[in-house]
């Protein structure tokens, strides 16, 4: 039987993205979603400061799970309609991986203490129940939220990335973990690892919002 290489897919740096880019929120759907991101950053700010790297390990391991839970969702939607996906299932869950390893890296930076890796599982699983009913029940709002949810991280990885540029937080070395995954070079530093996860929730960013207004064309066709 032939061995699977279950190594991480080579990812290259997107330095294309507009990390300006936000979608307004018009519909009631927009308004829950966004009122509800901006509760989650609330608590964020407030628990982790600036602790940046702390923050980006709790919350990682968070937005891994809206991908995943998608993923299976479109697959079991596809073989129930027999009908195809049109490249959903690929997309998310390629996302779930993706924030999967931006999650390994941060663990490596910031050493998360047994505190905070059992809250990293209280809240996978508060947000997994609730993000499965959610994306089940009303898919183009659970879209939205991630798209919401990655602005936010945006926003957040600008600000940190600012903090290392400043000298207010060490700009160690890479781990290797981020140099293999983003073809970093082998003197790459945590600025440089930070401006390759950026770009990648600008992408999921700009994914889930593209795909809430694919599900408005369905409705609408």
């Amino acid at each position: 039987m032939q061995q699977l290489d279950t190594r991480p897919l080579v990812r290259q740096v997107r330095l294309d993205v507009d990390l300006l880019a936000h979608v307004e929120p018009e519909t009631r759907s927009d308004k829950i979603a966004f009122g509800f991101v901006k509760a989650l950053r609330f608590f964020a700010d407030r628990f982790f400061a600036n602790r940046y790297g702390h923050r980006a390990v709790v919350l990682e391991t968070v937005a891994a799970v809206p991908g995943m839970v998608g993923g299976l969702l479109q697959h079991l939607t596809a073989l129930r309609y027999i009908r195809d996906d049109e490249g959903w299932i690929r997309t998310l869950l390629d996302e779930a991986e993706n924030e999967r390893m931006h999650l390994m890296t941060f663990i490596q930076i910031a050493q998360p203490n047994r505190f905070e890796r059992m809250l990293i599982a209280i809240a996978q699983m508060l947000f997994y129940n609730f993000y499965f009913w959610l994306y089940l029940f009303a898919p183009r709002t659970a879209h939205r939220v991630v798209g919401y949810f990655e602005e936010e991280a945006v926003i957040s990885y600008t600000q940190y990335l600012a903090e290392v540029e400043a000298g207010r937080h060490e700009n160690v070395p890479a781990p290797q973990i981020a140099i293999d995954y983003w073809q970093l070079p082998q003197s790459a530093r945590l600025s440089d690892v930070i401006i390759a996860v950026r770009a990648d929730e600008a992408e999921h960013r700009d994914v889930n919002h593209g795909m809430v207004a694919e599900l408005d064309n369905r409705r609408s066709a």
